[in-house]
């Protein structure tokens, strides 16, 4: 797998820019992850080379379309760790709260995270729209994530309250989500944010040692957006659109629970901003 990681990294440009060890980092992590699955339920996605591409890369693709280092991150609903844990081998200077309300997927991803020697990373059982209310985590970070299949206008709810003025919300949504983005365009701006542009990527299938790429046909895994592209259901391409809800003043509103990009802006603007970002 840290072969597929690495070609797919630099296939998209990635590469340069990340520490030599990433790659073997993230090999590792879908390792743990692969292992773990067969006895809890992460991830739909079995196969090693499906993992690097639309985990592993996935995650990395945020890379693109924002400067994470030296920032705070917090990774709403982590699931599994995605895309909070690639983020943090990919930027060693990224802060990373993992956040879920599953007790034992929590435990299990503060064990992947020291077997990983992580540090500056940390993972926290609670539901979102409670543990935004505390102290330290309301307005606190310059990104909040979500990669969760949830409606954008639920999304931007539980996301946003985590979000500095200034600072960006990114939901990870599929090419295809303008309506729903514009379903939710009252929501955010209700929510402090406003909308800019999105910004689009493709995921390429990763190379395999060999040199050649997996062509086999195969049905895109539950829980994640089909793939785009000449083969919609093969694996040359997956293509994703990331909205930034960009947060432009505090709200009083509780919230209760794409990437989509939300900037925060100080309290004397009070417009709604919402950027989006694929």
């Amino acid at each position: 797998m840290e072969q597929l990681i690495r070609n797919g990294l630099e296939a998209m440009d990635l590469l340069p820019q990340t520490p030599d060890r990433a790659p073997a980092q993230l090999a590792e992590y879908g390792r743990l992850l692969l292992e773990k699955n067969q006895v809890m339920n992460l991830t739909a996605i079995t196969e090693p080379e499906r993992v690097a591409q639309l985990h592993m890369l996935d995650s990395a693709a945020l890379l693109k379309g924002a400067d994470f280092q030296d920032k705070t991150l917090i990774d709403v609903g982590t699931g599994a760790g995605f895309p909070g844990i690639p983020l943090k081998i990919l930027v060693p200077s990224l802060q990373v709260t993992l956040l879920d309300s599953l007790n034992k997927r929590v435990d299990w991803l503060g064990q992947v995270c020291a077997q990983l020697g992580l540090e500056g990373i940390r993972a926290i059982h609670a539901r979102a729209e409670e543990q935004a209310l505390i102290k330290g985590f309301r307005d606190s970070f310059d990104f909040a994530t979500a990669r969760a299949v949830a409606d954008l206008r639920l999304l931007c709810e539980l996301c946003l309250p985590y979000v500095k003025v200034g600072g960006l919300f990114l939901a990870m949504k599929s090419t295809d989500s303008a309506q729903e983005l514009e379903d939710a365009a009252h929501c955010i701006k209700l929510l402090g944010g406003r909308v800019e542009e999105p910004f689009d990527y493709a995921i390429p299938a990763p190379a395999s040692p060999t040199g050649s790429s997996p062509s086999e046909r195969r049905p895109h895994p539950e829980g994640l957006s089909p793939p785009v592209g000449q083969d919609p259901e093969g694996s040359a391409v997956r293509a994703r659109s990331v909205p930034y809800p960009a947060r432009t003043s505090n709200s009083n509103t509780k919230y209760t629970e794409n990437s989509h990009h939300i900037t925060k802006k100080p309290l004397t603007n009070p417009r709604f901003v919402i950027d989006l970002f694929w």
